[in-house]
C-alpha cells in the first residue's frame, strides 16, 4: 500500500477541506491510501487541530506528499514553514528524495499571491530531492475556473470573510491532484 501524506495547516478550516478532497483523489487510485496530518500552531485564535500533527517518521514513511497552506502575503503560513524548517534531518538523510510532491492553497483575494504561495511552497520540496507534481491543462477545470486553480497545484478562493464554498471547479482539481500524485507513486513503487 502506497501512502499519500497530505499535510496542511489551516486556522479557518477551508485548507482542511481541501485535503480532504486531495485524499478523495488518492483513494481513488488502487493501492494508495492517504494520511492527513497537520502541525502545530502558534497563532492566537487558532482552532484546536481536528487532525493528528505531523511526525518526522510521518514523512519517511510516505511514497509522496502534498502540502497546503492559506495564503499569507503570497507565501504558506507560519506554521507549516516552521514544520518545514525542523526538517532537516530529512534534507541531510535525503529520505525524501524521488518521491512526488505537490501543493495546494487557499485564500481570500483573487490576487492575492496564491501562485507565488505555491512555489513558495515547492522549494523546500526541491530542495530535498522530490519530483513535483502539477495539474497539466487536460484538467478542462483549469479552462473554467473563475476563482482558484492553477496548473502549479489546487487552489481555493476563499472570499474576503472566508466563507465561500469551494466550487465545482476548485473540488475537481483538489482530487485530480491527489489521483495524479497517487499515481505517479503507485508508478514509482513498481519500478
Amino acid at each position: 500500500m502506497s501512502q499519500v501524506l497530505i499535510v496542511y495547516y489551516s486556522k479557518r478550516g477551508n485548507t482542511q477541506k481541501m485535503a480532504r478532497l486531495i485524499a478523495r483523489g488518492v483513494e481513488s487510485v488502487d493501492g494508495c491510501h492517504a494520511i492527513i496530518r497537520t502541525v502545530e500552531s502558534d497563532l492566537d485564535g487558532a482552532p484546536e487541530p481536528q487532525d493528528p500533527i505531523v511526525s518526522e517518521q510521518d514523512m519517511k514513511d510516505c511514497a509522496a506528499l502534498i502540502l497546503g497552506s492559506p495564503c499569507y502575503f503570497g507565501n504558506m503560513a507560519s506554521p507549516l514553514k516552521r514544520f518545514i524548517d525542523s526538517t532537516g534531518n530529512l534534507w541531510f538523510s535525503g529520505a525524501m528524495e524521488g518521491k512526488p510532491a505537490g501543493v495546494f492553497t487557499t485564500g481570500s483575494s483573487l490576487h492575492g499571491g496564491q501562485e507565488t504561495t505555491l512555489i513558495n511552497m515547492m522549494i523546500p520540496l526541491m530542495h530535498y530531492g522530490m519530483i513535483m507534481v502539477g495539474l497539466p491543462y487536460s484538467e478542462k477545470s483549469l479552462l473554467y475556473t473563475t476563482s482558484g486553480g492553477s496548473p502549479y497545484g489546487a487552489t481555493h478562493w476563499t472570499e474576503f470573510e472566508s466563507n465561500r464554498a469551494i466550487d465545482s471547479n476548485e473540488k475537481q482539481l483538489c482530487i485530480a491532484q491527489g489521483k495524479r500524485t497517487a499515481q505517479l507513486a503507485s508508478k514509482l513503487k513498481e519500478n
